[in-house]
Order: structure tokens, then C-alpha cells, then sequence
């Protein structure tokens, strides 16, 4: 006698071209980190302190990527409450090579473990760019833990409030509409919009940065040493691997290569050239010459703004948050600088912080329809871009203020919290005898370059 067979649920639908971009988007993120913010920083940094810098970044990721296996996916990635995934998991349990991941159209899915790779790598660059802003006296052993906490308490809950909901084939009607947002993150439900990362990332790295300058005091000879970059030629070569990088960065948050993910790349491209021009011939009215620090650190602020607005905004909105950028983050490295008086070393938050708040905030703005913008995907009529349901610009960026300021304070508190724990274990600042000397040779043993 026969047995009847079970019927199998359908399979998700596995696109290989999505999937194949989103490999590609991966390594592209990878090289943004290693080696691009490396050398990026390492070359801005004293010759002594070269390596350490290389070294915090390396292991930084290194970590991140444990961790995040670990249990950073399952808590960003899972449901459970409006600020915090689930352990369901944990070791990334279940997470195998048929497990599939919702993408941003209705039966479109990647492979899971792909979309586990590439957050992986958004988790693992945003704790290295609070490297910058301690650089040149803070212990390996004070970094190593405070990331470890600060990721825990302070990336995860932010990820899961702006990126986590249940996808779009949850949604059919109403009221199905209701539970997903009633599931979703805290400011996902309440509509803020963060394409690839300008909260998540950005101003979440340069708060933690700021609050990490001035804990830890400035430099030895701060104001009355020189401490100018040694290798202004390696920091440009890592500006533009992060360029480069910043492609799959942006372009890959989309999770499928269609249109939204060319007007992503696209603006990522036309934004940071005009924050590299802005940034240009605003230091060379201002200071009778155009740097190639300037040109570096510009094109940096470009890539920071725009990446909350790429998906969301049209060339036309592309290039005014590339330009305010430009001139913002340049106000942000100097004259904020000296009104906050904290010896942010690489100007993490002059750069990431400002360059966020603006791109946010912008992004409320240019996502309007009738500017040129997206607007957003309406999932019960399948149809995006209606002006009707775009809630507003002023509405909208009352919503991106409320995301800005919740990056803010999380990160700020946590910041504050986690670096006093780590004080209180193994002390934070190098001895001055160390600092003087340098932590290539006094840290690591070694020497970045040979006389």
C-alpha cells in the first residue's frame, strides 16, 4: 500500500542574481574596512602610533564578526521587543544553507547566511570607526572591552529599532499591516527612514567617539606639539578604498540589484563628489589653500550623509545633501571642534556625527516625492512612490529627528557607562611614558616602518 506524500511548503524564491550582488556588496564592505579605514586612519596618525591604529581595526573586526555570530544576529535580526531581538539565534541555530532572508519585494528572498555576512560587516566597520577618535593613548586591552560592550548595548538595540520587521510578504492588509508594525523595531514603526546605516552607524560611532575623546583627555602636547599626519598619501589611498567600499556598502542595503539599488550606487557617487567640491573651495577661501586632507576628509562626509538618503532620494537631493555635507563636517572639524574642546583625534563625530545628523535629517526632506525622492513602498497596494502615502516633509523629519536623537542619548549613555566599567578594570589611557614613545613598540613590539 502506498503512502501519501506530504505536500512541501513552497520554497522561498532564491533569486542568484540578488544573491550574487549581495556577495559582492559583502567584500566590497569588507575592503572598506580592511584596509580602507585603516590605512585611512593610519595614515593620519603619528608614524609611531601607525600599527597600533592598523591593529585596533583589524582585531575591532575581527571581534565584531565573533561576536556578532555569537549572538549579535540573533538580537538584531529576531523577533522579541521594540529594542531588542530574541536568542532564538544564538550560534546563528538554524541559520543554514536553505534558510532564506527577505529582501524589500514581495516574494524575493537571499540566502540567509548572506544577509547575516553583510550586517555582519555594518556591525564590524561601525565599531571600528570609533577608533579614530581615541587614537594615539587608549590601552588595546580597554579597546578590545569596550567594544565588546558598546556593541552589546548600543549597536544591537539601534540596529533593531531602525532595520528589524518581519518583511514585506507579512503584509496583505491592514491589519496585517498593524501586527507587523506592532512587531517591528521601535523607530522603524514609527516610519524613520535609514537606507544603509546614517543612525545605525554614523552618528551612533561619532557620539561614542566624542564621549571617548573626553573621557580619556588629550593627547600629551595637544596645542603645542605638532601632530600632523605622516602619510597623507596612505590616508588618501584609504579615503578612496572607502569610496570604492562604499558602493556595496549603500547600493547593497538595497538586498536586490534593481533600481532602487542604481539609485543608490548613483548617488553615492554624484553626492561624495560634491562634498569632495564643497569641502575643496570652502578650505581654499578660508585658508588660501585646497588640502588634499580636505579633499579626503570631504569626500568621508559625502559618503556619511548620503548613506541614510541613497535609496530614498533623487540625484537632484543627492547633491544638495552632498554639498551641506561638505560644508558642515568642514565647520564640524573646526569650528565645532574647538567649541566642544575634546581632543577628538581623527574627528570622528566632526565627520560621522555631523555628517549623519545632516544626512538624516535631509533625508526627510529629499524622500518627498514632489523633490524628486522615493517615498515609500506602500505593501497592501504593492506600489511605491505615491505621494499619498509619503506622511509629509515636515512629518517626516520630525520622525528622523526622533531617530537622531535617539542615537544620540543611547549612544552617549552607553559610552559613558561602558567606558567608566572598563576604567574600573583595566584602566583606559596608556602611561605617559608609553604615549610618548608610542604604541607601535610599547603595545605591539613592533615598528610600522624601518629607519
Amino acid at each position: 500500500m502506498r503512502r501519501p506524500q506530504r505536500r512541501r511548503p513552497k520554497p522561498p524564491n532564491i533569486n542568484k542574481g540578488d544573491t550574487a550582488f549581495m556577495y559582492t556588496a559583502t567584500v566590497l564592505v569588507i575592503l572598506m574596512t580592511i584596509p580602507g579605514l585603516a590605512l585611512f586612519y593610519g595614515g593620519l596618525v603619528r608614524s609611531k602610533n601607525m600599527l597600533s591604529v592598523l591593529m585596533q581595526v583589524f582585531v575591532v573586526f575581527s571581534l565584531i564578526s565573533v561576536l556578532w555570530a555569537i549572538y549579535g544576529y540573533s538580537l538584531t535580526f529576531t523577533g522579541g521587543n521594540a529594542f531588542y531581538g530574541g536568542f532564538s539565534k544564538l550560534l546563528l541555530s538554524g541559520v543554514n544553507g536553505e534558510a532564506a532572508a527577505a529582501t524589500f519585494s514581495k516574494d524575493t528572498y537571499i540566502p540567509e547566511l548572506s544577509f547575516v555576512a553583510f550586517q555582519c560587516t555594518f556591525a564590524a566597520i561601525t565599531c571600528g570607526l570609533i577608533v579614530g577618535a581615541y587614537a594615539e593613548r587608549m590601552k588595546f586591552s580597554a579597546v578590545l572591552l569596550f567594544m565588546i560592550i558598546w556593541f552589546t548595548f548600543s549597536y544591537i538595540p539601534m540596529a533593531h529599532m531602525v532595520w528589524y520587521w518581519d518583511g514585506p510578504d507579512a503584509i496583505k492588509d491592514e491589519k496585517t499591516l498593524e501586527a507587523v508594525t506592532a512587531a517591528a523595531g521601535w523607530l522603524w514603526a514609527k516610519g524613520a527612514l535609514d537606507f544603509a546605516g546614517g543612525t545605525v552607524v554614523h552618528i551612533n560611532a561619532g557620539v561614542a567617539g566624542l564621549v571617548a575623546a573626553y573621557m580619556l583627555g588629550k593627547r600629551i602636547g595637544f596645542g603645542k606639539e605638532a601632530m600632523a599626519p605622516h602619510s597623507l598619501t596612505l590616508t588618501m589611498v584609504g579615503a578612496a578604498l572607502l569610496w570604492v567600499g562604499w558602493f556595496g556598502f549603500n547600493a547593497g542595503s538595497n538586498l536586490e540589484a534593481n533600481g532602487v539599488a542604481a539609485f543608490a550606487f548613483a548617488n553615492t557617487l554624484f553626492a561624495t563628489a560634491a562634498a569632495v567640491l564643497a569641502w575643496t573651495f570652502a578650505e581654499w577661501m578660508l585658508k588660501g589653500k585646497p588640502s588634499m586632507l580636505g579633499a579626503a576628509s570631504g569626500a568621508v562626509a559625502g559618503l556619511v550623509a548620503i548613506t541614510p538618503a541613497c535609496g530614498f532620494v533623487g540625484i537632484g537631493g543627492a547633491l544638495v545633501i552632498g554639498v551641506a555635507a561638505g560644508l558642515l563636517c568642514l565647520w564640524g572639524v573646526s569650528g565645532l571642534k574647538k567649541m566642544l574642546g575634546a581632543d577628538d583625534a581623527l574627528d570622528v563625530f566632526g565627520v560621522h556625527g555631523i555628517g549623519g545628523i545632516v544626512g538624516a535629517l535631509l533625508t526627510g526632506v529629499f524622500a518627498s516625492p514632489s523633490l524628486g525622492g522615493a517615498g515609500i513602498c506602500n505593501y497592501i497596494t504593492n506600489k511605491c512612490g505615491d505621494a499619498a502615502d509619503f506622511m509629509g516633509i515636515g512629518a517626516q523629519v520630525w520622525v528622523q529627528f526622533q531617530g537622531v536623537l535617539t542615537a544620540i542619548i543611547l549612544s552617549g549613555v552607553v559610552s559613558f557607562v561602558a567606558l567608566k566599567v572598563v576604567d574600573m578594570i583595566v584602566g583606559l589611557r596608556v602611561s605617559e611614558e608609553e604615549e610618548r614613545e608610542g604604541l607601535d613598540t610599547t603595545y605591539h613590539g613592533e615598528s610600522a616602518y624601518k629607519l
